[in-house]
């Protein structure tokens, strides 16, 4: 059975990465590259191994973690289906038929709230794509660009980003470090409302409510 660390081999799948990071530079958006495809497949590990997820789910888990982007080279409004169709072209006949259709579903569904869960490895992708908000996306370099975006000035003034598994009171909490002398946290709310609502629907799937942090003060 193919693992994480044969996916990352593919050099296939490493140029669909490459070329989704510069396609998104080019549109001045947050790291979409190898920075947010390996943060992703991390934690969505880790929350599988939390929540106990089987030894392959959580592989399974790394494994759309690590591809659920590299879409957007092709399109940025259908990046997620497209994914899942180019991980099948490069994959197919290599994994069994039933760990390809819910690696496939997983993909397309992280960037469709409307869709109805059907599978952990999907949950737990919403969960850890979702909550990747860190300095470390910003891929402008000169601060008067920074301050233009609202995505670049919310991620940039975001300092400390932690998600952490609480198995015994069954809750997932986010918990972020915010600089409010770069900007008010109102602007984190004005675009991540619908991916926080969206990890509460994904977190209820597993069975655990979805908690957000900031600068100490909770707020779900």
């Amino acid at each position: 059975m193919l693992t994480l660390k044969d996916v990352r081999g593919n050099k296939q799948i490493l140029e669909f990465i490459n070329q989704t990071d510069e396609s998104m530079k080019a549109l001045s958006y947050t790291n979409h590259g190898l920075r947010h495809t390996g943060v992703v497949a991390d934690r969505a590990m880790k929350i599988a191994k939390s929540i106990g997820l089987s030894e392959r789910e959580v592989e399974l888990a790394g494994i759309v973690g690590y591809c659920h982007d590299m879409g957007n080279f092709m399109s940025r409004t259908n990046h997620h289906y497209f994914a899942g169709l180019l991980f099948f072209q490069v994959f197919s006949g290599q994994f069994d038929e039933k760990e390809m259709a819910q690696i496939m579903q997983a993909i397309a569904e992280h960037d469709k709230p409307e869709m109805n869960f059907t599978t952990a490895i999907a949950e737990v992708l919403v969960i850890a794509d979702k909550s990747d908000v860190d300095r470390s996306r910003v891929a402008q370099r000169e601060m008067k660009d920074i301050r233009k975006d609202i995505h670049d000035r919310v991620n940039y003034a975001t300092t400390e980003s932690n998600l952490k598994v609480d198995k015994l009171k069954k809750r997932i909490t986010l918990t972020l470090k915010i600089d409010t002398n770069f900007v008010p946290v109102m602007e984190y709310f004005e675009i991540f409302t619908e991916r926080m609502a969206f990890c509460r629907t994904a977190a209820k799937f597993l069975g655990y409510d979805f908690g957000l942090i900031i600068n100490k003060f909770r707020l779900l």
